[in-house]
């Protein structure tokens, strides 16, 4: 079955850096487009970065420049490094991989931007 499951989290003061990882079992991970997402407390969950099975990458508005994603295919992980972090940044971060229209999540991490 599908497994993700995420790491890296934790507690970082604002302009800190953290790297997160999401580890993938179950399918063929190198086939499959991988996304970060996040849900602040009281928001709706909101896409962060993508990254297709080909490498491509995109990210939204609001991390472009700071957040990068990644993905090692010989580890079956994909990577979230969250650079110049503020506060608003602030949400339990989750992994999803959809296939074949089934959408699948992790666990999910916190993080916590705070001085």
């Amino acid at each position: 079955q599908v497994q993700l499951v995420e790491s890296g989290g934790g507690l970082v003061q604002p302009g800190g850096s953290l790297r997160l990882s999401c580890a993938a079992s179950g399918f063929t991970f190198s086939a499959w487009a991988m996304s970060w997402y996040r849900q602040a407390p009281g928001k709706e969950r909101e896409s962060v970065a993508i990254i297709t099975a080909g490498g491509s990458t995109n990210s939204a508005d609001s991390v472009k420049g700071r957040f990068t994603i990644s993905r090692d295919n010989a580890k079956n992980t994909v990577y979230l490094q969250m650079n110049g972090l503020k506060p608003e940044d602030t949400a339990v971060y989750y992994c999803s991989a959809r296939i074949f229209r089934e959408q699948y999540w992790g666990q999910g991490t916190q993080v916590t931007v705070s001085s």
